[in-house]
């Protein structure tokens, strides 16, 4: 009962910009966490915050309001070619009426950065 979209992915040259948005909606109650990772081919899934090498060029933005984040993503370079997901844990009200605490993963969108 909870979606989580992503949206914004696409092929962008080299130095250009992209902004991914995401939105969770459904039988939510309150989000703790929303949060970007990304997958490169053949690489393990990271999360954006946590790499040192994109600060300064990704800016996360939010609204808790609208249940949504955003990720501006400047000066892109190849390297950054990557599906990007978008992560939410929240409380949800189950189908029973029961509520708990539950994390939930986007479809994931398609960025690819050319040289």
């Amino acid at each position: 009962q909870v979606q989580v979209v992503e949206s914004g992915g696409g092929l962008v040259q080299a130095g250009g910009s992209l902004r991914l948005s995401c939105a969770a909606s459904g039988s939510i109650l309150s989000i703790k966490a929303m949060r970007w990772y990304r997958q490169a081919p053949g690489k393990q899934r990271e999360m954006v915050t946590a790499l040192d090498s994109l600060r300064g060029r990704f800016t996360i933005s939010s609204d808790n309001a609208k249940n949504t984040v955003n990720l501006q993503m400047n000066s892109l370079k190849p390297e950054d070619t990557a599906v990007y997901y978008c992560y939410v844990e929240a409380v949800v009200v189950g189908a029973s009426g029961s509520q708990y605490q539950a994390q939930f993963w986007g479809q994931g969108t398609q960025v690819t950065v050319s040289s």
